[in-house]
């Protein structure tokens, strides 16, 4: 009779904890870089935000919440920083560092050959859902996935819409508004089951680039125009809004995480940084992240670095989840961070951020890594052996180069990239030995991998 009495508490006590647990939506924006909204993203610089685009609904989470001044992708293309942020690890570690398969890279006459990138994530990885669903969580993925073939209930989202690319489940080179609005439905409906069960939440949705050409637009051919990056952050900020309606039609509010950030920067258009998607430069690296739930403190800014990598084990912690992260976990949690007013230091197994892109895309360096600590960025490119070293905390347009005035700087932060992509098995770009010594390969590398975006 006292172990049944025992086993009754035990499970009362199961379905409580159960109840008390946070819910977590994250938004996962496409394209759009640190300043593609008006929200600005750095109490300090006024120029980080834009200074046409309306974005209401990203301005409500903003006043709810806190956004990071130094939020980052952890990739400059989308493959890679989805599979970051599911996972909690480096796309160097998953070897999922671009979106295709490298092979366009050995046709020119490059200086150095780009590895082969995996393309499918892999089942043995553990991911935000599957951690979550071990701990009773309901679990849904809608939206662009991206990373693989395979469906994502093999990865911990028990409900979705499919192993779906940048055309959506339909395949077109416009998939919005329809798309953007049927996944946000299809949201909505998920949350409004779970609410009614009593079940806490995992969502995340993820919106589709609009590929389709437009007159004026340029872009060559399936390659975003330039107007259509702006159309996407004004699409997705509809659907916010309808978000954050639901939740409060719900009166999950008060119990809700909801988290705004995107895969990398716009093409081209960063303002006040320089270089966009693709390239290892600030406005291919640096995105928005806004936060808003329970214990953050309203309209707070943070100077602290986070980036996709840490969402695992932020939402673990604040979750609650009792199993032990990965050993592989990169990322670090922020939730004290989050707790704290932006105050706070991210605790990760090293004290560096590094973005390894070996591969040639849209910047005239080519392959290249970077890699912060602190104030200080380094850039290595492999094509040259060149180091460059930045103060971002005096020179954010990257246009100051004081590696030659700081040598024992370079020494000691290329000495920390080395250890770390030997770490984590990193795949390198390696030299190619038809081409002549000191032949510069050809200017323009972008190319046409299997996937875009």
């Amino acid at each position: 009779m006292k172990r049944l009495f025992i086993t009754l508490l035990l499970a009362i006590s199961a379905v409580s904890s159960a109840s008390a647990a946070p819910n977590f939506v994250v938004i996962y924006g496409e394209g759009a870089g640190w300043s593609s909204s008006s929200v600005q993203m750095d109490d300090r610089n006024p120029a980080s935000k834009s200074a046409s685009l309306k974005t209401p609904s990203l301005e409500r989470l903003a006043a709810a919440g806190m956004r990071f001044a130094n939020g980052y992708a952890a990739s400059p293309r989308c493959t890679p920083s989805r599979a970051a942020l599911f996972t909690g690890r480096s796309p160097a570690a998953l070897h999922m560092t671009f979106v295709g398969d490298g092979k366009r890279e050995e046709a020119v006459l490059a200086r150095v050959i780009a590895p082969h990138a995996v393309l499918e994530l892999p089942e043995s990885t553990t991911t935000i859902g599957e951690l979550l669903q071990r701990a009773g969580y309901a679990t849904a993925h809608f939206g662009k996935w991206h990373v693989g073939r395979e469906s994502p209930a093999k990865h911990g989202f028990s409900e979705n819409d499919g192993a779906n690319n940048n055309g959506g489940p339909e395949n077109v080179a416009a998939p919005n508004p329809k798309q953007a609005l049927a996944i946000t439905a299809k949201g909505i409906a998920f949350m409004t089951r779970q609410a009614k069960a009593g079940r806490p939440f995992y969502l995340q949705m993820s919106h589709y680039p609009n590929q389709e050409e437009k007159r004026g637009g340029g872009g060559g051919k399936n390659r975003p125009p330039e107007g259509n990056a702006d159309e996407m952050v004004g699409i997705t900020d509809q659907t916010l809004g309808q978000t954050l309606d639901a939740i409060e039609r719900l009166g999950l509010m008060g119990s809700t995480y909801v988290l705004y950030t995107t895969d990398h920067g716009t093409p081209g258009r960063n303002a006040p940084l320089t270089g966009g998607k693709g390239t290892v430069s600030e406005g291919g690296l640096r995105v928005p992240f806004i936060v808003a739930g329970p214990g953050i403190a309203a309209g707070a800014c943070s100077h602290v670095r986070v980036s996709g990598t840490d969402l695992l084990p932020t939402f673990a912690e604040l979750a609650g989840v009792k199993e032990p992260l990965p050993k592989e976990t990169e990322g670090g949690s922020f939730a004290a961070v989050l707790k704290g007013g932006g105050y706070g230091v991210v605790r990760r197994p090293r004290e560096e951020f590094v973005v390894h892109f070996p591969h040639y895309d849209k910047d005239a360096l080519g392959p290249a890594s970077a890699l912060y600590l602190g104030d200080w960025k380094l850039v290595r490119v492999y094509e040259t052996g060149e180091r460059r070293l930045f103060d971002l905390s005096k020179d954010l347009t990257e246009r100051n180069d004081l590696a030659k005035s700081q040598p024992q700087k370079v020494a000691e932060l290329d000495q920390r990239l080395t250890d770390y992509l030997k770490a984590v098995n990193a795949q390198m770009p390696n030299v190619n030995a038809s081409v002549p010594v000191g032949q510069r390969p050809p200017e323009k590398k972008g190319g046409k991998g299997k996937e875009k975006q």
